[in-house]
């Protein structure tokens, strides 16, 4: 089935925010008397801004309110952005290539404010039809509701959406909402081997990504 439109992800795929997002969130949890677990970034990929600041509310720290550790940890997280700008070499290009033929919409576990500043400061905001943050979502990744939800936005199946992603849970998100997937592996965090064997492609990186590419998906 012809692909129509490619639905990209923010974080580890447009932006290298992942360590930037660790670092801010362990200090946050440091600095409230907090506990980091070994599994603590891997868990938190992928989780939508309601369930992260729950899992660091109550299970990190405890006592806080959830709402208040949103606000705070997203607010360090626009401090960081308006330092410096984490781009993935090739973001701008790989989104103005693939949008020269396809529509383009995004799915993202980052809030609204964020993705918003992200897209701005790129310059790309225009380019894309659709986009969402799982905090409008009923479930963060892996499930599926964020994919379905852009695909409903851009009136397009999801089997004719091609996503892009690079974390375990955002490959398990893409495939379970039905769309093919091509993954682009961040070396720091790579995804789990079951995860990476859903994607149809594994992309060495952003400049990999062309409409030619898509086509032979």
């Amino acid at each position: 089935m012809a692909v129509r439109a490619v639905v990209f992800d923010l974080d580890g795929v447009l932006i290298d925010s992942e360590p930037v997002w660790e670092e801010v969130r362990r200090g946050f949890v440091a600095d409230h008397g907090g506990h980091w677990q070994a599994d603590s970034q891997e868990r938190l990929m992928g989780m939508s801004t309601e369930e992260w600041s729950a899992y660091l509310a109550e299970d990190l720290i405890g006592g806080m309110d959830p709402e208040d550790v949103a606000y705070q940890v997203i607010d360090r997280m626009s401090a960081r952005y308006a330092e410096h700008l984490p781009l993935l070499p090739g973001a701008v290009g790989a989104v103005r290539r693939l949008a020269s033929d396809r529509t383009l919409g995004l799915a993202s576990s980052s809030p609204r404010a964020l993705i918003d500043l992200v897209l701005g400061e790129m310059g790309v905001a225009g380019l894309f039809r659709a986009t969402v943050s799982t905090e409008e979502a009923d479930r963060g990744k892996p499930a599926p509701d964020g994919y379905l939800l852009a695909a409903a936005r851009l009136g397009t199946p999801p089997e004719q959406c091609v996503a892009i992603e690079d974390s375990s849970n955002g490959l398990r998100a893409a495939h379970n909402a039905g769309m093919r997937v091509i993954a682009v592996p961040h070396p720091r965090y790579p995804p789990a081997e079951d995860a990476l064997a859903l994607a149809a492609y594994v992309a060495d990186d952003l400049a990999d990504l062309t409409p030619e590419k898509i086509d032979s998906l």
